[in-house]
């Protein structure tokens, strides 16, 4: 039995098939993803299944988790490139659905925001060899910040990408909280970044709870728990029952961690384990900050740390909200991309560097006939809506390709980048959408 969400079946089937670095709704991710139908994992979802009245075959195996596994599925008999992603899960103890129906809810109350994962639908897998089982059928994203904090090498991230980022997950945040719910697992695996609509997304909602009515025991991941969850789950493990309830606090403190982890490029789970952190904690950050300050210019950077610290107050009710954080003045300072920003984060726009020289740029036949071969080669990989070409600074020479949907633009960056084309050596990196369609044209930092 397959159910439909509200706008579901019709946006699913506009997703375009893309490689995911999806670290799958919390659960553990592939370093490197297995081949697909690897005769290793041998998954409960048959290769070939039937949901929403079409064949579906599983493309890969994304992550797997204690209660659920986390698949890369596309319609098997179908010339679409559509793909989506289905979280399976396993029964409890109780031979129940707690598990599935508790997320299911969640993200059903919570659809609609851009920047919260999108659910498509509900179904059961009725041939699982240890009986039915429920799925989510979701949207599939791409790269998580956990991939993106490995890729930094300890350098750390863009002011770019964190104010991207932090913005992204406080819009999520003030939404989700102003529907009375906690998300109450905040990290790293569970942001991640959607090709086609250009911002990242908030994924698995399965310890989320409504604020006053928690009805999970044990709340958020080691390294990303706020004190109070902290306290709440040692009283737990003792048998005791805490004073204290958690609130949507929780989630601010999460992120404070995953921002000030991008900021350093490093993972904290064992400094904030330690009593200096929880004694000196503002001279830690002070001195993280310090640290970095010949890489990152230093007014941005004090208005991020200062954000930081008001989502790491010891005490819930000293913590920024979410809604007030979006006021920060770090939000009202343009930042540029940097290429590598620019070369993780897939777009519908590729951008080709090193291949037309300055007397190209000059017109005529020689510029027209550089061009139409550009074309030429660029739509092998897929439709092209647009091709630009700015003969001024700041992106004079550059040559911008807008392609139908992110898909097209991955396989393209894949093939060009490092292709000889007229005895140059092509680098290619994505671009934002939005602002090719606004003709801003950043000069982007190396």
């Amino acid at each position: 039995m397959a159910e439909y969400c509200e706008g579901g079946w019709e946006k699913a089937l506009m997703q375009p098939n893309v490689a995911p670095f999806l670290s799958g709704c919390g659960l553990l991710p592939f370093r490197n993803p297995p081949e697909p139908f690897a005769e290793t994992v041998l998954p409960p979802l048959p290769f070939v299944f039937e949901a929403f009245g079409q064949l579906w075959e599983i493309q890969a195996q994304l992550g797997v988790g204690s209660s659920a596994t986390v698949y890369q599925v596309g319609p098997s008999e179908s010339s679409m490139s559509s793909t989506a992603a289905v979280k399976e899960f396993m029964r409890d103890l109780q031979n129940g659905e707690y598990g599935f129906c508790k997320e299911r809810a969640t993200l059903e109350e919570l659809q609609g925001h851009k920047n919260i994962v999108t659910l498509f639908g509900v179904f059961t897998n009725n041939l699982s060899v240890k009986g039915p089982t429920r799925c989510l059928l979701l949207e599939l994203l791409d790269i998580s910040v956990s991939e993106l904090l490995l890729r930094s090498c300890q350098q750390g991230c863009s002011l770019w990408l964190i104010q991207h980022c932090a913005r992204d997950m406080l819009g999520a945040l003030a939404f989700i909280h102003h529907q009375g719910h906690v998300h109450a697992d905040l990290k790293p695996r569970n942001i991640l970044w959607s090709a086609e609509e250009e911002c990242f997304k908030v994924i698995d909602f399965g310890l989320s709870f409504r604020e006053g009515n928690q009805d999970v025991k044990y709340i958020q991941t080691d390294g990303y728990r706020a004190p109070e969850a902290e306290l709440q789950n040692l009283l737990g493990q003792a048998g005791l029952q805490s004073e204290i309830d958690c609130t949507s606090a929780v989630d601010l403190w999460s992120l404070g961690i995953v921002l000030l982890e991008m900021f350093s490029g490093t993972k904290l789970k064992h400094t904030v384990r330690t009593q200096e952190w929880k004694v000196n904690r503002s001279a830690i950050i002070d001195h993280i900050f310090a640290s970095k300050g010949m890489v990152n210019s230093a007014i941005p950077a004090y208005h991020l740390r200062d954000l930081i610290k008001s989502m790491l107050h010891d005490h819930p009710g000293k913590r920024i909200t979410a809604g007030a954080a979006l006021c920060s003045p770090f939000f009202s300072i343009p930042f540029a991309p940097h290429v590598e920003d620019l070369m993780m984060l897939p777009t519908p726009v590729l951008r080709l560097l090193n291949v037309l020289d300055e007397n190209c740029l000059e017109g005529g036949k020689d510029y027209e006939d550089a061009v139409e071969d550009l074309r030429e080669v660029c739509q092998k990989y897929g439709p092209i809506v647009s091709l630009f070409v700015p003969k001024e600074n700041p992106s004079k020479g550059q040559v911008f390709i807008e392609y139908a949907n992110a898909g097209d633009a991955k396989a393209a960056q894949k093939m060009l980048t490092g292709k000889m084309l007229a005895g140059k050596l092509v680098i290619a990196t994505f671009y934002p959408l939005s602002a090719y369609k606004k003709g801003y044209l950043y000069q982007t930092l190396l």
